[in-house]
């Protein structure tokens, strides 16, 4: 089906592109940091969603459509650079107010509510609950409003399927292979989180790490509406 020497170039090929540092790896590392470990794996899971269905679609000749129609591109890319920059825009005004990036409401036993910290809110001013659920609508739209996923897909994967393979079947191995990859990256950047989430656990570094992850998640959206 797929040659052996093929497979293994393939896993080197998307290993490096798993390595490098990058919106995903932001992403979950700082979810994981303030301490929202179900949201951090609801992230991954929505950026790994996101790999397969490009995976398919790409299989299937789907994502072609991008680097043949202009105008399907630049659609897809100025949303997911209006969802970029609106997201690290709302990361950034929540840390603006002192307190404003860590203040979440919970319920005590008694039934009272009582404010912690926990994160700041980058959906619509509300705060980030700890929810796989909401992870996985943040890192699923990150990734499949990124057309530089698709455009990478339609120039690589093709490359590694026989020509009298199943595209389909041989395009999902291969697309499973970068999510493999992509899942044993987040376990050890949640595990590095979690060792540092005592230190992390103060307002202050807490402000200055949405901060960050704010201005890069901002940057890659400006960056993906400039560029072709």
């Amino acid at each position: 089906m797929i040659a052996v020497d093929a497979l293994w170039t393939f896993t080197v090929m998307v290993g490096l592109l798993t390595l490098t540092p990058g919106l995903d790896t932001a992403l979950v590392l700082r979810t994981a940091a303030i301490g929202h470990r179900r949201r951090a794996w609801g992230v991954v899971l929505g950026i790994q969603s996101g790999t397969l269905a490009w995976g398919v679609f790409t299989s299937l000749g789907v994502t072609a459509l991008l680097t043949a129609s202009e105008v399907a591109y630049r659609t897809l890319r100025w949303a997911g650079a209006a969802y970029l920059v609106w997201t690290g825009a709302r990361m950034l005004w929540a840390t603006r107010r002192p307190g404003g990036a860590t203040a979440v409401r919970t319920r005590t036993q008694t039934g009272r509510e009582t404010a912690h910290g926990a994160g700041t809110s980058a959906d619509a001013g509300a705060p980030e609950r700890d929810t796989l659920s909401g992870g996985w609508r943040q890192g699923a739209a990150t990734n499949l409003l990124n057309p530089k996923v698709g455009a990478f897909y339609v120039a690589l994967l093709p490359q590694f399927i026989p020509a009298d393979a199943p595209h389909l079947a041989a395009g999902v191995l291969l697309t499973g292979v970068h999510i493999l990859l992509g899942v044993l990256w987040a376990c050890a950047l949640i595990a590095l989180a979690h060792t540092v989430r005592h230190q992390l656990q103060r307002p202050v570094v807490r402000r200055r790490l949405d901060r960050v992850t704010g201005a890069v998640v901002a940057v890659f959206g400006v960056r993906l509406a400039l560029q072709d």
